[in-house]
């Protein structure tokens, strides 16, 4: 029996530190022992990410570097918000740097960093916090699932 290995129909059990251009650590699987599941095709990951995965097998170990397209896009400008001050409780003032879920309508909460606080106006950024990096990840797949797709 041929060993798995990844390809168009594939689900992903993989392990990943994902790091920035300044080696600094952004994220990782590893810390919690919680590898992450990725269905190839699905379109929750770029087409190049995805092309890094291709071919890879069970125990195999691989980094590889992604341009801001291809890992969280680059800023968007219309998603940075100008509020006003009062939209935020008094018990914790908002702060740059803060990191605060708001909730859109249908109940979904996004994620925004304050960018700025300049009298009454609030500056809200709702662009992932890592859009416009360049990104390295260093998977490990721990799994692959193969199945031929329902007709």
């Amino acid at each position: 029996m041929t060993e798995p290995l990844v390809d168009h129909n594939s689900t992903v059990v993989l392990h990943f530190d994902l790091k920035l251009e300044d080696g600094s650590a952004a994220d990782s699987t590893r810390v919690h022992n919680k590898p992450a599941k990725l269905r190839i095709g699905d379109g929750n990951l770029t087409p190049n990410f995805e092309a890094c995965l291709m071919g890879m097998h069970v125990g195999e170990r691989k980094a590889f570097t992604l341009a801001p397209q291809d890992a969280f896009g680059m800023p968007n400008p219309d998603n940075i918000h100008h509020m006003d001050r009062s939209k935020f409780g008094s018990e914790t003032p908002p702060a740059p740097g803060m990191i605060i879920a708001f909730t859109q309508p249908g109940g979904v909460e996004i994620p925004g960093i304050v960018r700025d606080v300049a009298g009454d106006s609030v500056t809200v950024d709702f662009n992932h916090p890592l859009a416009g990096q360049k990104v390295i990840f260093d998977v490990e797949i721990v799994q692959i699932l193969n199945q031929e797709l329902d007709s």
